[in-house]
């Protein structure tokens, strides 16, 4: 088998990729080791900054992200019952986020590649990289049929974090910043109408809270919790009663207790590796970099990554320059290193940490006010949020 880019993993950054380069006439492969029915089932956040929509839309899949999602023009901190709506669009001069289900824009570019005849291999397995350094790379892997190697001219890790892509990077060349947050979030997902119009982020002396939403019929609601919990304790009703206190009044008096249909807990992590190139290896998304989802920056960080490196390829078969793919990594890290900090900021803002004592309170307290009273504060939370160019 051969390809002239080699892309493993078929989530949003992998299928995106894929996308863009199938669409200038750039031959990909894409292996997954996954069915295509598990990809589909993962249920992911879903708030689409500005450039990802221009990006789905550059790749063709815009149509039903544009019927079907939920534009955003505000956002709402609260801080023990006192509220602050952010005016993205008053904020940014115009900008304003999309909220569609990560399971949803899969869907969309998973069907359009179908549509195309480009091809993915699902469940394969044991995937190993091969000769980055040489100019003959290749990946090899177990599919139904037996052991196979796919020869390329590039690979494109788009295989998370747990992924072998990462691990193929020599220890000697790879450097990792990580933080580990003592504390996750429990979500739930129903059936029922958002209990709010726009995304709400709440701190309280309980614990921070989100009431988040995928659809005008789809909810998603979310607890801090200590990393041990067990989704077993927590009954629909415990959810909402610990729900309710977090949020203001006016809010919390109006939300239903629904039954679920999908509760998990997730740990938050902040990392980053460096560097996302080594040789014709070229890492992208989650294998290179996790934020914690406070600042709903992860689906969007992989799309920047995916920009940069597509204009890079689309530059090299075209024009026959490297300048782009030579830049991709310190471009990319540019503007992962930005949404790693906003991302902290807001965990930090917003969570009750062990170690909290009262100065580290009125510190948060402080953070807060300063947004309300302070417009240019305000200003910058709002351009992070609706997410900086690329």
């Amino acid at each position: 088998m051969r390809t002239q880019v080699a892309i493993i993993g078929s989530g949003p950054a992998g299928l995106l990729l894929g996308q863009l380069l199938g669409r200038a006439g750039i031959d990909t492969i894409i292996l997954e080791r996954a069915t295509r029915e598990h990809v589909l089932s993962r249920i992911r956040a879903g708030v689409l900054e500005r450039g990802t929509v221009r990006l789905l839309e550059e790749a063709g899949v815009g149509e039903r992200l544009h019927r079907e999602g939920l534009v955003h023009t505000g956002v709402e901190l609260a801080f023990d019952g006192d509220r602050l709506r952010l005016d993205l669009e008053d904020l940014t001069g115009g900008a304003s986020v999309t909220v569609y289900g990560q399971t949803e824009v899969t869907r969309d570019l998973m069907e359009a590649r179908e549509r195309a005849g480009w091809l993915t291999v699902f469940e394969a397995q044991d995937v190993e990289i091969h000769d980055v350094e040489t100019p003959r790379p290749s990946v090899s892997f177990t599919a139904q049929d037996g052991r196979r190697t796919l020869a390329c001219d590039f690979v494109a890790a788009c295989d998370g974090f747990h992924g072998i892509g990462r691990r193929t990077v020599p220890e000697r060349v790879l450097r990792c910043f990580e933080r580990v947050y003592p504390f996750g979030w429990l979500g739930l997902l129903t059936d029922a109408p958002p209990a709010t119009h726009e995304l709400v982020y709440a701190n309280h002396a309980r614990g921070f809270a989100l009431l988040s939403m995928r659809s005008p019929t789809r909810s998603r609601y979310y607890v801090q919790v200590p990393l041990e919990t067990r989704v077993e304790e927590w009954s629909d009703e415990r959810f909402f009663t610990e729900l309710r206190r977090r949020l203001p009044d006016a809010i919390a008096d109006g939300l239903p207790t629904t039954p679920s249909i999908e509760k998990s807990v997730a740990p938050l992590r902040s990392f980053v590796a460096e560097p996302m190139r080594f040789g014709s290896l070229f890492l992208a998304g989650d294998a290179a970099h996790i934020v914690p989802p406070t600042g709903a920056k992860g689906l969007n960080l992989a799309a920047g990554d995916v920009h940069y490196l597509s204009n890079g390829l689309i530059e090299h078969y075209r024009e026959r320059s490297d300048a782009g793919l030579d830049r991709y990594s310190e471009r990319a890290l540019a503007r992962v290193w930005k949404a790693e900090r906003f991302s902290w900021w807001m965990t930090s803002m917003l969570h009750r940490f062990p170690e909290m004592d009262a100065f580290a309170e009125r510190m948060q307290r402080a953070e807060f006010d300063h947004v309300v009273s302070v417009r240019s504060a305000a200003a910058n939370v709002a351009d992070n949020y609706v997410g900086l160019p690329f």
